[in-house]
């Protein structure tokens, strides 16, 4: 599919905070599909590419998952302990090595083999992070550590092991409502065949 010319001119840009992560404020000439050129004003949040894997376990039809903190949905009064897959920023890494790192320091298993499922902007009216998805087969003897994220970090994440199809109905009952993990179970469930060929 070819994409149109290029039908957007940065204008200005400002920066409104450089914390955690930078927000940026554009003004941008953008030419629509009848050919009107239209002064926008949008705000982006500048992320860092990103990484998260789907641990199966075949011999147990079961998924590795871990439950942590997230202010903003504590922000937005839903249960702030959410369920998800291990993932992490890739902080300069090839997307593979990232996401081996985070599963260790998040799960305690070291992986075998990390498959690339695809790659998805989650959020990209306002946030430019990309995420690297990835799905790996584990069994009990590949978990060499105890997981639970790094103390400097003052990370506190419980690990969970979750038969695949209770995962999948965790969805339907709200118990799971992260994207990431939503969309690695729905994959699981549709491949699963091919997972545990």
């Amino acid at each position: 599919m070819t994409q149109p010319k290029s039908r957007v001119k940065i204008a200005g840009e400002e920066t409104l905070s450089n914390g955690w992560t930078r927000l940026s404020s554009y003004l941008l000439d953008y030419i629509d599909r009848k050919g009107a050129t239209h002064r926008l004003k949008r705000e982006v949040y500048h992320r860092t590419p990103a990484a998260c894997i789907l641990l199966y376990d075949p011999r147990r039809d079961l998924v590795v998952l871990v439950r942590q903190f997230r202010l903003a949905v504590h922000l937005n009064g839903d249960p702030a302990w959410m369920i998800e897959v291990p993932a992490g920023l890739l902080d300069d890494d090839h997307p593979e090595a990232a996401i081996r790192r985070e599963a260790m320091e998040e799960t305690g298993y070291r992986l075998r083999d990390a498959r690339f499922v695809f790659k998805s902007y989650t959020s990209p009216g306002a946030v430019t992070e990309v995420v690297h998805f990835f799905a790996a087969l584990i069994d009990t003897a590949d978990r060499v550590a105890e997981g639970g994220g790094l103390d400097e970090e003052h990370e506190d994440i419980e690990v969970l092991e979750i038969p695949l199809d209770e995962a999948a109905t965790m969805i339907e009952t709200g118990e799971i409502f992260d994207v990431k993990t939503i969309v690695l179970l729905q994959w699981a469930l549709l491949n699963r065949a091919k997972l545990t060929a």
